[in-house]
């Protein structure tokens, strides 16, 4: 297989050799690199690699060039090589323009010149975007395919286990292609054993639940140790944050996740607003991160196991999970965040996970190519996720209740997407039926302003709604708002309502039971930002350092 290619462009001959010299010395053994010394060459090149199939992974280009700017080539880039990686070499005057290619080209990165040591200011960051490419364009020998049918409420929450816990798979759907019924027959599978999941090492799975899923990639499904100082439940900002933090300072910490790492906020397509990340960051690419941050302080990661139950056994809390071994630690954090809330109209459930999904992962946009998409919601979650489908389907309806969409999305999302010219914004109307019958064919809508209902034909559509927290696993020890979101710190009820049994006050993330604290979405009155919950997630490691100095 040929070696995907960084381009290099600069108008200088001898920096152009310059640059070439450095990226060849570190990434020579594993990429093509090739370079040109103006736009209009670059593009030819360009050219000549997409008619060959041979991947680009990076442009790395000047800014300043005659006939053609770095920008101006860049945007011609993405057009023709969409999910190339763009960095910019700039001078310090032209950051301005560099910082406005961020929202125009979706440019990946700029670094000012020079670019020198390479190994403090040009390798690190590069090495960032080909990790990301390279995530995104795995080696066909080592992918996982799913065998299945595209309107399968199974076979899409495989897909969606794969995505979310990045798994790189390659989709064959059955009916379209040489390569799925081969597989079918030697899996000796019929249309109720879909979907079948090949893995690299010959296994094949036919219709495997999540557990047996992580188990067979070896994933890891259950705690190592009998004892822990903190159990995380939840693996979202709040809950990841905390494993950061906790592991780095020498906790025995384990986190549970019934689904996958990253929760609501991993499944955004782009997290624009974070600190510290100007062109914003993919929710999948935080959470990989994250994790990966984690786990190399030593925190364990516990998948694909329901959390059931919660006991307290003297000094020690309890966790019960469906189908495993009690997790005991010497301290708890709930941070299981919230699920989207159904939607309630009649025939939407018996369309779900074939045609209607709650959620979306940026990955499922490209699906839906050329097709009109409904997405029901008004929040920042559902304007992201009006973006990324923008970028594959024909058209794009965002469905708000309320009269206005600024009243509760952020402005920069309100300002993209009313400037999308796929994407169109209903107001003041609701979904009030689904119909279909092996799919969604079509949705009733009506409209508040006018009191009109309309039928119009879809095969998609996606909710993000409302915020429901599942906490009843907590039982009746860990007090909670008639919602189910807990109650922490100064929103507890008085000392002798609630049984307290320590002489101190509860702690400001700290339950109704001490020892037992809550992060993020899950708490009642959280902010529902990920800047937050990850606040949270380490302001919490640190309540539980000094719960732990006084047992």
């Amino acid at each position: 297989m040929a070696k995907p290619v960084i381009l290099a462009v600069d108008d200088d001959a001898a920096v152009a050799a310059a640059v070439v010299r450095d990226l060849r010395t570190q990434y020579g053994a594993d990429y093509r690199v090739v370079r040109a010394t103006s736009g209009p060459e670059a593009l030819e090149l360009l050219a000549d690699l997409v008619l060959k199939d041979r991947p680009v992974a990076a442009v790395v280009t000047d800014q300043r060039m005659p006939g053609m700017t770095g920008i101006d080539l860049l945007q011609e880039v993405r057009r023709q090589s969409p999910e190339s990686k763009l960095l910019l070499l700039t001078a310090y005057a032209d950051t301005d323009v560099a910082i406005q290619a961020i929202n125009d080209i979706a440019l990946d990165y700029y670094l000012m010149k020079p670019w020198d040591p390479p190994e403090e200011r040009l390798y690190p960051v590069l090495d960032e975007l080909l990790e990301d490419w390279l995530r995104a364009h795995p080696d066909r020998e080592s992918e996982v395919r799913v065998v299945g049918h595209r309107w399968s409420e199974r076979t899409h929450d495989v897909k969606s286990f794969l995505a979310h816990n990045h798994v790189p798979y390659r989709w064959l759907e059955v009916d379209h292609g040489d390569e799925a019924d081969r597989l079918l027959d030697l899996a000796g599978a019929g249309v109720d054993d879909l979907p079948v999941v090949a893995l690299p090492d010959g296994t094949l799975l036919r219709a495997p639940t999540p557990l047996a899923l992580a188990d067979a990639l070896g994933l890891r499904t259950t705690a190592q140790r009998p004892l822990y100082d903190l159990c995380i439940v939840g693996a979202g900002p709040a809950g990841l944050a905390a494993a950061v933090y906790a592991a780095s300072e020498g906790l025995q910490t384990v986190v549970v996740e019934r689904d996958a790492p990253g929760g609501q906020a991993g499944q955004s397509a782009s997290i624009e607003n974070y600190l510290g990340f100007p062109k914003g960051l993919s929710g999948a690419d935080l959470t990989h991160r994250a994790v990966a941050q984690a786990s190399r302080f030593g925190a364990e990661m516990v998948l694909a196991r329901d959390v059931i139950g919660f006991e307290p056994r003297g000094p020690v809390r309890a966790v019960l999970l469906d189908g495993s071994a009690d997790i005991e630690a010497h301290a708890v954090l709930v941070a299981t965040g919230v699920s989207y809330r159904r939607l309630e109209a009649p025939g939407l459930d018996g369309v779900v996970g074939r045609g209607v999904y709650y959620g979306a992962s940026a990955s499922e946009a490209s699906q839906t190519l050329d097709e009109d998409v409904y997405i029901v919601g008004a929040a920042n979650s559902a304007g992201q996720a009006a973006l990324n489908f923008a970028r594959y389907a024909r058209r794009v309806v965002l469905l708000v209740r309320g009269t206005r969409l600024e009243a509760s999305m952020s402005q920069y999302l309100v300002t993209r997407i009313r400037a999308a010219e796929n994407v169109e914004v209903r107001l003041c109307t609701r979904v009030v039926a689904a119909n279909g019958g092996e799919h969604l064919e079509s949705i009733t809508l009506a409209d508040a302003a006018t009191g009109t209902e309309e039928e119009v034909a879809t095969n998609w559509l996606f909710v993000f709604i409302g915020a429901a927290p599942r906490t009843d696993w907590l039982g009746d020890e860990v007090a909670r708002d008639a919602h189910g979101f807990v109650l922490t710190g100064p929103e507890l009820p008085p000392a002798p309502d609630i049984g307290w049994p320590v002489d101190r006050s509860p702690y400001a993330l700290e339950t109704s039971v001490p020892g037992v604290f809550a992060a993020g979405d899950v708490r009642l009155d959280s902010m529902k930002r990920v800047a937050s919950a990850v606040g949270e997630g380490a302001m919490a490691v640190y309540l539980v350092h000094r719960y732990l100095a006084t047992v």
